[in-house]
């Protein structure tokens, strides 16, 4: 195809986060870009954000002033980068280019991306206990693993239950290992799991 713009119909992006809307086509010899247009369709509003001409780059809405860019010096990629986004950002962008042929005729070619805004949930760790009582020869290698989810990044810490209630810290990775187990290693061990 001659002078395609390519890019997703749809994406998402993270509140706060930083997001890039591509849009890309493959140069062309004799076809020289003239314009580039980035627009957007809000619920309540619509406007141009970003035009690119032979004066220079502008900025025109107010809300997204010194929050986007468009790549300079890398042919053919036109992609809009968002800083920061708000959940007010969510719409419908469209990007579109206008190149002259060699023979001073226009073309233009446009592609639209719906853009969702979401919020990641932050979440406590939880963990699922494991079966309890486990059984093992004296001698033998063994591990137990504690697995949590939740927001990383998490930290685990092994305890070994001791008499009068107190708790010896036995590891801070999420598995606890033994070489060769031995009967006085027999007990309670409970995992602790922590993020931010």
């Amino acid at each position: 195809a001659l002078l395609d713009l390519t890019g997703p119909s749809e994406m998402e992006g993270v509140w706060k986060g930083a997001a890039v809307l591509p849009c890309t086509y493959v140069p062309v010899k004799d076809f020289v870009q003239q314009t580039l247009t980035w627009t957007v369709v809000h619920d309540q509003s619509s406007g141009t954000i970003f035009r690119r001409d032979a004066s220079g780059d502008h900025v025109l809405l107010s809300e997204y002033r010194d929050r986007v860019e468009v790549p300079k010096n890398l042919p053919g990629n036109v992609s809009l980068h968002i800083l920061k986004l708000e959940i007010s950002d969510r719409g419908t962008y469209t990007c579109q280019v206008t190149w002259t042929a060699s023979n001073n005729s226009l073309i233009a070619k446009e592609i639209s991306n719906k853009v969702e805004v979401v919020k990641v949930a932050v979440t406590k760790p939880t963990i699922r206990a494991g079966a309890l009582g486990l059984m093992v020869p004296a001698g033998a290698r063994s591990s137990l693993t504690c697995v949590a989810h939740g927001s990383p990044p998490i930290s685990y810490r092994w305890f070994r239950a001791a008499p009068g209630g107190t708790a010896l810290l036995l590891s801070s990775q999420a598995e606890l290992a033994w070489d060769s187990l031995q009967p006085s290693d027999a007990g309670t061990y409970y995992c602790e799991a922590e993020n931010r």
